[in-house]
């Protein structure tokens, strides 16, 4: 007879091990869900400029809204690893229910605003006569569908707090297929079903998180897989609401304030005209895929610290910390140079008949590239502290990154210097240095182990 495989114990064994059983498939599904806007770029391109014009300007305000819910679901993640560390399932269930519970009302409450604000919020960001409509009608589908996509990231985030992070995955690979044959579909019409147009997109996309939510809330409710929610625990606990929005709330703002920051950071760069701009969204793109990994790693963090928190085992998580810090630095050091090698090719392959853009791009890559390990290890440390509890601490370092040294520091060089646009792409290593060099002391201090020994009975 088979004998059933035993869940890994994330509170003991070889460290290095436990991480990377945890990051590989949270960096992987980090990666297929940005396939989504991929995809959905890719279809309403064959409908023209203005049908993406009409998608990317709502885009800033879908991620506010989301970063509410990304934000405190992650305090879903807290707590549950930390309960899963201390073994105590009960808690694990009655925090999986709670946690489903309250971030159910809230998209629904969110759900109603973006549906009936969509046409103010639109013409607030500046959505132009030919693309207004559009804009209104993807925005109004899109926000019926946050009721699915927070219920999915609840399950997703939960389980992770426990360790469980293929399971996710997997349905996140499944409805990326499914969307990329959804898409053209409402896109465009097929038989009896109608072409949407823009809003087909949308549709396409809720259809495929409504389905995903759907499986998700199926596996808690039957609870073979680690975690058992009930009806019956669903009932408002103001104490534990309490300490959810004190964990979330902090990772919430973190998130906004660094989409805002990089709004202004862009605001910042279109005064220098359309070839700065590709070359600028050319060293973006670049960014974003090591930034990819880099959160993927930091989440795996915050789920091995989080349950050895709650295991008591402060060293080992400290020992964590360590480590993840290391591979953060050494790792993306090496692909930082890497691409410093390939910056012109790599600029090149966006824009091949373009030799300005080609070489301003390729600097912007070469002058970020060999900072991209103290950007990894400034992550991975917000990782720490998250799972420890104090989100503050992770929300006031990006805050100081993005907007005490990284804009100024861009405005400063680019427009009192002779550097020009050339101070802008300075920002950026700089701010990483600078944020490395904060949390890396913040962390070195201890606070945070002395916080997470006085507090740890009180939380659990």
């Amino acid at each position: 007879m088979r004998k059933k495989r035993q869940p890994i114990k994330y509170t003991e064994g070889r460290i290095f091990s436990s991480l990377a059983n945890l990051a590989w498939p949270i960096i992987l599904a980090n990666i297929l869900q940005t396939a989504y806007q991929l995809i959905d770029t890719f279809w309403l391109g064959r409908l023209g400029a203005d049908a993406v014009a009409a998608v990317s300007i709502s885009f800033p305000i879908l991620f506010l809204i989301l970063s509410l819910g990304a934000g405190l679901t992650l305090a879903g993640t807290v707590i549950v690893s930390q309960y899963k560390g201390a073994e105590n399932q009960d808690q694990v269930n009655y925090s999986s229910s709670q946690t489903v519970f309250v971030i159910f009302f809230i998209s629904v409450l969110l759900a109603i605003v973006g549906y009936f604000s969509s046409e103010p919020l639109m013409r607030l960001i500046g959505a132009g006569p030919e693309i207004l409509s559009d804009s209104v009608s993807y925005f109004k589908v899109s926000s019926l569908g946050f009721i699915f996509l927070f219920m999915f990231y609840v399950f997703q985030s939960l389980m992770r707090g426990i360790g469980n992070v293929l399971l996710p995955m997997y349905i996140v690979l499944a409805t990326v297929f499914l969307n990329l044959i959804l898409d053209p579909l409402f896109i465009f019409g097929f038989g009896p079903i109608p072409g949407f147009g823009v809003a087909g997109a949308a549709v396409a996309s809720v259809i495929t998180q409504g389905l995903s939510a759907l499986i998700g809330l199926l596996i808690l409710f039957r609870g073979n897989k680690g975690i058992k929610i009930s009806f019956s625990r669903m009932k408002f606990d103001f104490g534990w609401t309490r300490s959810m929005f004190n964990i979330g709330i902090p990772s919430s703002i973190e998130m906004s304030t660094r989409a805002g920051g990089m709004t202004v950071m862009v605001m910042l760069v279109t005064s220098f005209g359309s070839e700065v701009v590709a070359a600028y969204g050319i060293g973006s793109r670049v960014l974003s895929l090591i930034v990819v990994p880099a959160l993927g790693f930091a989440i795996a963090t915050t789920t091995l610290v989080g349950q050895n928190v709650g295991a008591g085992k402060i060293k080992r998580a400290e020992k964590i910390g360590n480590l993840s810090a290391k591979i953060a630095f050494f790792g993306l050091t090496a692909v930082g140079l890497i691409l410093f090698f390939l910056a012109e090719p790599i600029t090149a392959f966006f824009v091949p008949n373009d030799p300005g853009v080609i070489r301003d791009g390729s600097l912007f890559i070469k002058i970020m590239a060999p900072s991209f390990g103290v950007l990894g290890v400034q992550q991975v440390l917000n990782g720490v502290f998250n799972g420890a509890g104090f989100t503050k601490a992770s929300l006031l370092i990006s805050v100081f990154a993005l907007w005490i040294v990284r804009f100024p520091t861009a405005f400063i060089l680019s427009n009192n210097t002779d550097l020009s646009f050339e101070g802008i792409w300075w920002a950026f290593p700089i701010s990483n240095v600078i944020a490395a060099i904060v949390a890396f002391t913040y962390y070195k201090m201890g606070y945070w182990k002395l916080r997470t020994i006085r507090y740890r009975h009180r939380q659990l």
